[in-house]
C-alpha cells in the first residue's frame, strides 16, 4: 500500500520513471547500497522520531549517524525514535520503506547536510523493495521539506 501513494504522488508529479523495482530487499543501507552497486551515503535513508509528541521524519546519508548533542540543538529534544510498531500509524510507511513521500498529514520532513554533496540519491519508495533514483534538487522539492538540519555527527 505504501508504494501505492508513493507511485500515485510520483505520477502527479510527472515523475513515475524516477521510481523502480529493487532486484533484492533494501531495507537497510547494507542492503540497499549493495543491491543498487552503490556506496552507503548515496544512499537516503530516512529515520522517524517522534517530538513533543509529534512525529518528524529526517533524511540523511546512508552512512551518517544521529548526534545527541546535534539532534538536541535542532529540535530542543533528545532523539527518540518511533517504535517499529507504530511507525506505519505514524508516519504511513512500514520500517525499511519509510520515505519522505507520501507521508501521513502532520509529519514534517527535514534533510540533513549529510546528504548536501550528493548530486544523487537514492531514498526508499514506500515499502523495502522499491526506490527512487534522484538528484538532490528533485529530492528537495518532492519532499516538501521543512528546512536543512545538522542532527550528524
Amino acid at each position: 500500500m505504501s508504494f501505492a501513494k508513493v507511485k500515485a504522488y510520483f505520477e502527479s508529479q510527472q515523475l513515475a520513471d524516477k521510481l523502480f523495482r529493487l532486484p533484492a530487499s533494501g531495507a537497510t543501507v547494507a542492503e540497499a547500497a549493495e543491491t543498487l552497486d552503490i556506496l552507503p551515503e548515496q544512499v537516503a535513508k530516512t529515520l522517524a522520531f517522534k517530538v513533543n509528541g509529534q512525529p518528524l521524519v529526517v533524511v540523511m546519508a546512508g552512512d551518517a549517524r544521529i548526534d545527541n548533542h546535534n539532534f538536541k540543538s535542532e529540535f530542543g529534544a533528545r532523539p527518540r525514535m518511533i517504535p517499529a510498531d507504530q511507525v506505519n500509524g505514524l508516519i504511513g510507511h512500514e520500517v525499511g520503506g519509510v520515505c519522505p513521500f507520501a507521508l501521513n498529514s502532520g509529519v514534517d520532513v527535514y534533510i540533513d547536510q549529510s546528504l548536501e554533496n550528493d548530486p544523487e540519491v537514492f531514498p526508499a519508495a514506500g515499502d523495502q523493495f522499491h526506490a527512487a533514483r534522484l538528484t538532490l534538487p528533485e529530492l528537495l522539492s518532492l519532499s516538501h521539506y521543512q528546512r536543512w538540519v545538522k542532527v550528524t555527527k
